[in-house]
């Protein structure tokens, strides 16, 4: 069973551009790159996890998430990394078109897209980690039963700590520091 990483997309992996299915306009976020190679390297299975409430608005099509897949995954073969699969959610409670206003357990945060990975992947989440741009994302992870970083680079704007779930296990500033932290305690032998 591997340690997997488990990215957002908008705000973490990629530059956040509200509501895009464009290939064109996805770029990686600054300071991400280094990190995620040392981790591939270590042997961590990458995974994306993204709400895509795009597609309940009506902004896109469901069937444009497999043009955004491909594009991910060209883009990081470019770099030499492998990325495993991506998860996406295409609900939400508010959602201008009527099925996908449905209930889920995809949606961050809960913990879904995390644990159908686990189901699919020889994936041991409990030496995985979530790095996310907002505190649903650290909730996500925590109650699929890794370890989570919260990047703080403004995207969180509630700071809703009600719940031990929403604490991350670290805050880091970017991508890079975030795989520093978990190299660091994957190599020392660091367990949860």
């Amino acid at each position: 069973m591997r340690p997997a990483l488990f990215l957002d997309k908008d705000g973490t992996l990629v530059k956040d551009v509200p509501y895009n299915s464009d290939p064109d306009l996805i770029e990686f976020s600054e300071n991400a790159l280094e990190g995620l190679k040392e981790l591939h390297s270590a042997g961590f299975a990458l995974f994306v996890v993204s709400n895509q409430p795009g597609v309940a608005l009506g902004y896109f099509k469901e069937r444009e998430l497999s043009t955004i897949r491909n594009a991910l995954r060209e883009m990081m073969r470019r770099e030499g990394l492998s990325l495993e699969e991506c998860y996406f959610c295409p609900h939400r409670e508010d959602a201008t078109l009527p099925h996908y206003r449905v209930p889920c357990e995809c949606r961050k945060p809960s913990p879904g897209m995390l644990l159908a990975a686990a189901r699919e992947h020889p994936i041991a989440l409990e030496k995985s980690w979530m790095i996310g741009d907002i505190l649903d994302d650290v909730e996500a992870g925590n109650r699929a039963g890794c370890r989570t970083i919260l990047l703080d680079n403004g995207n969180e704007t509630e700071w809703r700590l009600d719940a031990r779930e929403r604490h991350p296990t670290f805050i880091a500033r970017s991508i890079n520091d975030a795989c520093r932290i978990i190299l660091s305690s994957h190599t020392s032998g660091e367990e949860r």
